[in-house]
């Protein structure tokens, strides 16, 4: 049996996306910039998907920027909105459990272009605390950017609570989501939560990889960072990439066809999951369990054996997770989100996270669990001490 639970590093997409996808490489093939019919069909293609995002999180269609991906999307918003309101202060802040496409970017603001960044630390579920935001804000702040799922313990931020203070201090700061984790999964609506920018990424959406987009409210005062034919009304040059935005596109659409139904399914067996891990011993749920915590993560610490080891183990069952985040590098390193939130030192190089799709089925969950319970006992036997 093979079981896939490594769905916040890569979803598959779907089917019809595939499909469509091969459509437009091999027969709708056109340049949107070109002026004769081939261009106009791509052009459409473009409009469609864009159209699709506006009515998902009911803003203009025209505050929608296709990128290539959750990164380039985090960087243009932080980087682009930063240089842009450089005038009105040089005060970020952002938490200090963020995926690396912020943080990173973050610290090369600070270091390379003279900003003054402050990091909200998080509780012990991973929630940051609101009281911190609060006497961070200050005259010279420019950008607060929280996201909203973190990517390795499924913590849901609260981030209209925190829009709500940073408007109510000053109503020109900037309010940016990572929503990279978030969008497919919950209904968001940026206007209505006061967010200002918010990235999003089509392959954690059964989308294609290297797709994504930015949603930039129409009073957002941004530069850009990629410059060349001032495609996008220049926030974003560089020929679109039309397969890709047509399958991210149509995965949206079907992603939130039913979502309520999907992620309540998905909320239902990370129950069942949960129940079975507690039956194993000297083990913990990192972040938080109920309706705080997103649907389809979930983040295990097995004390006694590392990640890695354990990682490879279900590998060789057909099992594949992940430890941490998949998306810094393949690269193993103590996650800075579990010593952000305090986890025990026996946990930090002993986790991982187990991630659903609409997908896994409680046949899968069962077959995990029925394998942990025979390679735990027998990894921690042969573990040195």
């Amino acid at each position: 049996m093979e079981v896939y639970l490594d769905n916040s590093a890569t979803t598959m997409s779907y089917p019809e996306v595939g499909e469509l996808v091969y459509k437009v490489m091999c027969r709708d093939y056109g340049n949107p910039s070109s002026m004769h019919r081939k261009g106009v069909e791509a052009e459409h293609y473009i409009r469609d998907a864009k159209e699709t995002l506006a009515k998902i999180l009911k803003v203009n269609a025209k505050e929608i920027v296709f990128t290539s991906g959750g990164t380039e999307s985090d960087n243009l918003a932080l980087i682009g909105c930063a240089r842009a309101n450089k005038r009105a202060g040089n005060h970020l802040i952002t938490s200090s459990i963020e995926h690396p496409a912020i943080l990173n970017t973050m610290r090369y603001l600070e270091e390379e272009e003279g900003f003054r960044v402050t990091y909200l630390p998080v509780d012990a579920s991973g929630r940051i605390k609101l009281d911190a935001l609060r006497e961070a804000l200050c005259p010279e702040t420019i950008l607060v950017s929280v996201m909203y799922v973190n990517n390795e313990v499924g913590t849901v931020q609260p981030v209209a609570e925190a829009a709500e203070i940073v408007k109510k201090f000053n109503p020109s700061i900037l309010f940016h989501s990572d929503a990279v984790q978030g969008f497919g999964k919950y209904h968001i609506y940026p206007k209505r939560m006061k967010i200002d920018l918010l990235t999003a990424s089509g392959h954690k959406i059964h989308g294609p990889k290297g797709t994504g987009f930015l949603y930039i409210g129409d009073k957002v005062k941004i530069k850009p960072i990629v410059f060349g034919g001032e495609q996008q009304k220049n926030i974003r040059s560089g020929t679109e990439n039309v397969p890709g935005i047509a399958g991210l596109g149509l995965a949206a659409r079907m992603i939130y066809q039913d979502l309520d139904m999907k992620t309540a399914l998905m909320r239902e067996l990370k129950g069942y999951f949960l129940d079975g891990i507690s039956k194993i011993e000297n083990t913990t749920v990192h972040g938080l369990t109920d309706e705080g915590s997103a649907p389809h993560i979930i983040s295990v610490g097995i004390a006694g054996i590392r990640s890695e080891v354990l990682l490879h183990a279900l590998e060789e069952k057909g099992i594949y997770v992940s430890s941490g985040s998949a998306c810094s590098s393949n690269h193993p390193a103590v996650s800075g989100v579990l010593k952000g939130i305090g986890a025990a030192k026996e946990y930090l190089d002993a986790t991982l996270r187990f991630s659903m799709s609409e997908f896994t089925t409680k046949e899968e969950i069962d077959y995990t669990l029925e394998t942990l319970y025979n390679c735990v006992p027998m990894l921690r036997k042969y573990t040195r001490h």
